[in-house]
């Protein structure tokens, strides 16, 4: 069931796109997350809550306008922003005393503190806590009225390792009640370790991005059944199969025991560092388990050229080629650091065939 719909919202400021329109459904009992530039993700989770008004579209908490009806819906509603100032004066145990009263929850706070790790620190002066432990107090606050709803902003940024832990437990918990969350970050591996359902907003709309987790028992036994399967084909058909098994539409990368699936067209170059391939996609890096000679295959047809022994570009983001020393050449890239490529000096009339110059 859809808890929240984003219906053809948009954002606009003067004569600048913020971001395009795009619909999004988040139903209960997921973890959504939308890769996106910090202050884009700030002023999503304001629209939300009607702090910002739309240009365009509307937000609905199970078909009620959530932005314009946000005080009378406040209390399906959690919160959780990166700014947020905590009362220093206050111990955790105050803290959650005090919302507990002005939501008029029956979440137990002691039991709460348990969840978030902070129970030996129940009595201690907020000011006292560590960044980590006050972000993981302020989720405790996020949650204590059991919403239906959980808007995240940034949630485990410059958070330790150990808090980190923590805050996914606890969301995956919240999520198995039937809960729902949205959470906005700029960090790719922030969204996926706490997330498979993951997508990335930027000027050109809102795209999904494929994560699966690895599971090497079971990808062993699916490639067994296919080559069980193909067996079993008459001969005219094993051709056609075989065909179907090795057409390339996504590339993989790993990160977090997950596997993060890209279309060609979003990768800007790969290099090869310390004989891994890395994969750059929209300012990041992904490590490839594939080598660069198998890479360079496979991404040959979506016009990629294998620029140097350690270098694959994608021409479609190459907007300049320029000299470097005597003897060798630079491809200058469409990106926002216009990287520069070095190009063999081998590579350049083969590249020359190639754009026609």
């Amino acid at each position: 069931m859809v808890i929240l719909q984003m219906k053809k919202i948009e954002k606009n400021e003067g004569n600048t796109i913020v971001f395009p329109t795009f619909d999004l459904d988040v139903r209960k009992g997921e973890i959504v997350a939308i890769k996106c530039h910090s202050e884009v993700g700030k002023q999503l989770i304001k629209m939300v809550i009607g702090e910002v008004p739309l240009s365009n579209g509307e937000i609905l908490l199970e078909g009620v306008p959530l932005n314009r009806h946000f005080k009378s819906l406040s209390a399906r509603v959690g919160i959780f922003q990166l700014d947020e100032v905590l009362y220093d004066r206050l111990t955790p145990q105050e803290y959650l005393k005090f919302f507990q009263r002005l939501y008029g929850a029956k979440e137990e706070t002691e039991g709460l503190l348990d969840k978030v790790c902070l129970a030996e620190k129940a009595k201690v002066k907020i000011m006292k806590l560590s960044y980590s432990e006050k972000k993981r107090l302020q989720l405790a606050k996020s949650v204590l009225h059991q919403p239906d709803l959980l808007l995240m902003e940034e949630p485990d940024q410059n958070m330790n390792i150990e808090s980190k832990i923590i805050m996914q437990r606890v969301l995956a918990d919240f999520a198995e009640q039937g809960k729902a969350i949205l959470i906005t970050t700029d960090n790719f591996e922030s969204a996926i370790s706490m997330t498979n359902i993951l997508y990335q907003l930027n000027e050109k709309g809102l795209k999904k991005i494929e994560v699966v987790e690895e599971e090497h028992k079971e990808s062993a036994g699916t490639e067994n059944q296919l080559a069980a399967a193909q067996e079993e084909l008459p001969d005219e058909e094993n051709h056609s199969f075989a065909y179907r098994q090795i057409k390339v539409e996504k590339i993989p990368a790993k990160m977090n025991e997950k596997i993060v699936l890209f279309d060609p067209t979003e990768i800007i170059f790969v290099e090869s560092n310390e004989g891994v391939a890395q994969l750059h996609v929209n300012g990041e890096v992904f490590p490839c388990s594939a080598t660069l000679n198998e890479l360079s295959e496979r991404l040959q047809p979506f016009g990629f050229f294998r620029c140097h022994r350690s270098y694959i570009v994608n021409l479609q983001r190459v907007r300049e080629v320029i000299p470097w020393t005597r003897n060798s050449y630079s491809l200058i890239l469409e990106d926002s650091k216009k990287t520069a490529i070095p190009l063999s000096k081998g590579k350049l009339n083969e590249l020359k065939n190639i754009i026609g110059i």
